[in-house]
């Protein structure tokens, strides 16, 4: 959960026409050779390049004050999300929630579990490295009911005051300057349970975060109740809720939204990070610099190309995302998804194809995926995973088209790797 610093009205958005069908025609053989555009190779990914590269029409960017933007590049002020990354984690109680058993084991809830997600998701471009330096319970000088903390929060004055105090409690034993993020792990008898209410939440890119060793604690993550479903799978699950508020400290928006995680289902952790796990889509691994740009095609000229597309879990130099700009805001992002990696819920493997718009809050509904099988019910009965969405991806044989635009995304069929080739035609 990233909390918004101001109350945002939705945005009354019309829904965009597109079609869904199955290839019964034969692709010509007139496509273009579609070789992925080459960028150049950096550990700050897409915000390395200039707009004018042939990616630049990709980097699509929303308007002034978008809470969180998909855009690409993702602005100065947020955690580097490759090279080595030192996270501070600091466990603290209170008086009227004491800790329960010893901090080190609420420490062992989530490492080294989040550390190899991040090294497994980032193809080992992110070396994530947790310590916990204090290794006993932090006692705050409130009651946990002082601090006045609850769901939607803002940061005034409940966590102001909180950060302060770990801050001040901390300070002898802690060298802030040391670490690049912060993760504050709460006694999970503080507030109400998970099932109830979920607590976590994370402040990022906060300039006006109190000061510790002359750096500001801009990017913090808090972690409350533990989200246990009771399927008895909470200690190889619970620990992911860590990686979704580390996302926002790196720049990632909430893609669920009011009504749930029905945009985007379980493609994504920032969508949903209770159940079965999960791994980011293409388009966020582009964004924090996961992918190269070599490994990115930009289709923003007329005509038809060809792309071969590796399964986006697999690590190497192959090409694993391509991006279709409907104009400077939005775009349609296509990748391939397989039971690999992180993503061990995946029930049929395919190219998902989903809409980004950068215009949109986080929490909003900045991405959607487009279900190749709409009204299916999904495949499938996974716990806490959307089902609905599960079998959203195409399979050789199927298309996608959008209406308005005429933009169409092909699948021409797959090899015996899993690689698939799509074909994408613009007018």
């Amino acid at each position: 959960m990233q909390p918004s610093s101001r109350r945002i009205r939705p945005r009354r958005r019309t829904a965009a026409l597109f079609s869904v069908s199955v290839l019964t025609l034969a692709v010509s053989t007139s496509a273009g050779s579609g070789q992925l555009a080459t960028g150049s190779k950096s550990a700050a990914g897409p915000i390395s390049l200039a707009r004018s590269s042939p990616l630049g029409p990709c980097m699509i960017s929303g308007s002034m004050g978008v809470q969180m933007s998909e855009g690409i590049p993702t602005p100065a002020g947020y955690a580097r999300s490759t090279g080595t990354v030192r996270a501070l984690n600091l466990m603290v109680d209170f008086s009227d929630a004491p800790g329960q058993g010893k901090a080190l084991d609420r420490f062992g809830e989530f490492f080294p579990q989040t550390t190899e997600w991040f090294r497994t998701s980032s193809y080992g471009r992110l070396d994530y490295r947790p310590q916990a330096p204090t290794g006993d319970w932090l006692r705050m000088p409130k009651s946990f009911k002082e601090y006045g903390i609850e769901r939607g929060a803002p940061f005034d004055p409940g966590y102001r005051e909180l950060v302060q105090d770990i801050v001040t409690t901390a300070d002898p034993k802690v060298n802030f300057q040391d670490y690049d993020l912060l993760n504050v792990l709460i006694t999970p008898n503080a507030g109400p349970s998970a099932l109830d209410t979920v607590l976590s939440v994370t402040f990022a890119g906060n300039t006006e975060a109190p000061v510790a060793d002359g750096v500001p604690v801009a990017n913090a993550s808090f972690v409350y109740s533990r989200q246990d479903d009771g399927s008895g799978s909470y200690a190889e699950t619970g620990y992911r809720v860590l990686p979704h508020e580390n996302g926002h400290v790196f720049g990632l928006p909430d893609l669920y939204t009011q009504d749930g995680g029905g945009a985007v289902g379980h493609w994504d952790i920032m969508s949903e990070d209770w159940g079965a796990d999960n791994d980011l889509l293409g388009w966020h691994k582009w964004k924090l610099g996961w992918l190269d740009d070599s490994q990115v095609g930009c289709v923003a000229e007329p005509g038809t190309t060809e792309h071969v597309l590796a399964p986006l879990a697999e690590p190497g130099t192959d090409g694993k995302l391509v991006f279709v700009p409907v104009d400077s805001k939005t775009g349609y992002a296509v990748e391939v998804r397989t039971q690999a990696g992180n993503d061990e819920s995946v029930c049929k493997s395919g190219v998902l194809i989903y809409k980004v718009n950068a215009d949109v809050d986080t929490g909003q509904g900045p991405i959607s995926v487009v279900d190749s099988t709409k009204d299916s019910g999904g495949c499938t009965r996974s716990p806490n995973v959307h089902a609905e969405l599960s079998d959203a991806p195409f399979s050789p044989g199927q298309y996608f088209k959008d209406l308005d635009t005429g933009i169409r995304i092909t699948v021409a069929g797959t090899d015996p790797k899993g690689n698939h080739r799509v074909y994408v035609t613009r007018h």
